[in-house]
């Protein structure tokens, strides 16, 4: 007799007297013994007891688990048969159990004080029917992070998959001064559809995620998209340069080695926006690009009151080198964001084009400048400002962000 079960023989004869399966009685010390299987040590501690002249077989059925056990061939290839339609690396098997089973279970543990050396059903569970899958799927388990969970539930031998997203990084060019970065659900309906928004739901036609999100989706044969930018510009703004990050995540795809090329391709055939630079990354970058502040360099179109002086408005420009502003919230979004003071930073200014009635003023700003608001001042929420400085009032009429200093690598 191994060691390990003679120091449990009294509580394992109490759980073999309920007439448990060898899975159940074994389960309860699968802390014990190394390189078993609970059924294997369900089997040793039956066979213990009876050579000490105490023997007690299993109920027809038994008390804790119903048999499910026998089950495991029919659940697996359940399993297989759903992970099998979808495209994955690797994939994790879960289960979901009779709530009943799992109050049993737990109240003869408590019972015993077998917290130090049971397992839960449901482990067990994911495991046997694991190893009796993995043949039939061919493809690696992998216990941190699955491509793909398939869930049985063992009542109704149901399986439901669970298929982690796919996030797809790249570059963004708006040449659009009419379409936003994103959805934008209608103002009125909230996307239910209505005669304001013509029963879109939207408060636009399309946006720069949903030109490329839907081609993605489709070739992903996922559930939902959603866009997560490096920042955003204003619908009015166009984004040129090398473009503004953002990541795309698709979630629920069946297919998840799509084409980038062909992705890339098909978005790019939109003359309202285009994309480069598509490759897979991992769900931390989500993250990473939504907390990136990097430094922005912009091109405003500026008009102002009067006739325009060349030499002031250079003069003007000149003044703003590594100058920190105070910006309040400007008055156009204040009704959606907090009424707060930022600091921000005009790194420097350069005026060209200048004509009588328009010049342009080309900027390297901090992260987050409310850019129309310095040159106009805003009603005096931004300080300094361009249009004070300058000594006449000045606003902005077309925006472009020309570069976005971030670093893919």
């Amino acid at each position: 007799m191994e060691e390990w079960i003679s120091g449990i023989l009294d509580k394992g004869k109490g759980l073999a007297q309920m007439g448990l399966c060898d899975h159940c009685l074994g389960r309860m010390f699968a802390k014990l013994g190394e390189n078993l299987t609970d059924e294997r040590r369900g089997q040793m501690i039956r066979a213990a007891l009876a050579d000490n002249g105490e023997v007690f077989e299993k109920d027809d059925i038994c008390p804790l688990c119903e048999d499910v056990f026998d089950m495991v061939p029919r659940f697996a290839e359940a399993v297989a048969d759903k992970v099998n339609t979808v495209e994955s690396d690797n994939f994790l098997v879960g289960c979901r159990i009779d709530p009943e089973q799992t109050k049993r279970e737990k109240e003869m543990i408590e019972e015993y004080g077998l917290k130090e050396t049971a397992e839960p059903l449901k482990t067990e569970l994911n495991r046997e029917i694991g190893k009796v899958a993995l043949p039939m799927i061919n493809r690696a388990v992998n216990f941190k992070e699955p491509q793909v969970v398939a869930c049985i539930d063992t009542r109704f031998a149901d399986v439901t998959l669970d298929c982690s997203p796919i996030f797809i990084a790249g570059r963004y060019n708006k040449l659009s001064r009419e379409i936003p970065q994103t959805r934008w659900p209608c103002r009125i309906c909230h996307g239910k559809g209505c005669p304001r928004c013509h029963g879109t739901g939207k408060m636009y036609m399309t946006s720069v995620q949903e030109i490329i999100g839907d081609i993605a989706l489709e070739m992903a044969d996922g559930q939902e998209q959603f866009f997560h930018g490096m920042g955003r510009e204003d619908i009015d703004a166009c984004m040129l340069g090398t473009g503004r990050p953002f990541v795309l995540e698709i979630s629920q795809p069946r297919i998840r080695d799509i084409d980038l090329d062909e992705l890339e391709a098909r978005a790019n055939e939109s003359i309202l926006a285009q994309y480069h630079g598509l490759h897979f990354v991992p769900r931390s970058a989500v993250a990473m690009y939504k907390e990136s502040d990097p430094d922005k360099t912009y091109r405003a179109k500026v008009v102002c009151e009067g006739r325009i002086d060349p030499d002031k408005v250079k003069e003007t420009a000149s003044k703003f080198v590594d100058v920190c502003l105070d910006q309040r919230t400007p008055q156009r979004v204040e009704h959606r964001r907090a009424d707060l003071v930022r600091k921000r930073t005009v790194y420097w200014i350069k005026a060209e084009n200048i004509t009588e009635d328009s010049f342009d003023l080309v900027l390297k700003t901090q992260s987050g400048t409310y850019i129309k608001e310095f040159v106009s001042g805003d009603e005096g929420r931004t300080q300094p400002n361009f249009s004070e400085t300058y000594g006449a009032q000045c606003k902005v009429d077309l925006l472009d962000v020309q570069e976005i200093d971030f670093r893919d690598d």
